[in-house]
């Protein structure tokens, strides 16, 4: 298993897509990698899905954000990183301050990539003193998919096969994909379209 070897921390912004974050947990839940997060990352994902929900006018934002949140941390209860303020206090000299906590986060975990889609605001140069890349979820996802594509696609066809509102064909599953930016990902399971 690679899970053993290899850790991500994922970055707020991508927990918030549901399509990015049911790929990498599903992932993650498959033992590609270690999937890791913090309270200050979950507490900002909790508010932007609360704010996309009242946005939307869907009932019961502020539950739905809690859901979420609690359907992480129950699936995965190992993945919160704690005691890394001290590692925060040190900056890392990010272009956002408001960011050094991710980074604080990533290190204390030992983490080798920062599955974000803010690249800009976590540059190579810093983050390669440190041994971290930052990648998109889309790249990360996609690359993981070719590591075993056989056992990853199990995976993706068992997330499929979890939407029931709506159920959808691999077809538009696909199309789904693609409609929300994932579109390496969609690329790299095209192929396999009868098996997921």
């Amino acid at each position: 298993m690679f899970a053993n070897r290899y850790t991500a921390l994922i970055d707020a912004c991508t927990l918030v897509s549901v399509w990015r974050r049911n790929l990498l947990l599903s992932l993650a839940e498959a033992e590609f990698f270690r999937i890791r997060w913090s309270e200050p990352i979950l507490t900002e994902t909790r508010a932007a899905l609360i704010k996309m929900a009242r946005e939307r006018d869907l009932d019961d934002p502020e539950g739905r954000g809690e859901r979420a949140i609690k359907a992480m941390q129950t699936a995965f209860p190992e993945a919160m990183v704690e005691d890394f303020k001290l590692l925060g206090s040190a900056q890392f000299g990010l272009p956002d301050p408001g960011d050094e906590h991710v980074i604080a986060a990533a290190v204390k975990t030992q983490a080798q990539a920062l599955v974000t889609e803010n690249l800009k605001d976590f540059p190579a140069g810093i983050l390669g003193q440190i041994n971290i890349e930052a990648r998109s979820a889309d790249d990360f996802i996609a690359d993981t998919i070719a590591l075993e594509e056989g056992r990853a696609i199990a995976a993706v066809r068992k997330m499929r096969e979890r939407l029931k509102r709506p159920e959808m064909s691999p077809e538009d599953f696909l199309r789904a994909l693609e409609a929300n930016g994932l579109l390496e990902t969609a690329s790299v399971l095209t192929p396999h379209l009868g098996s997921i």
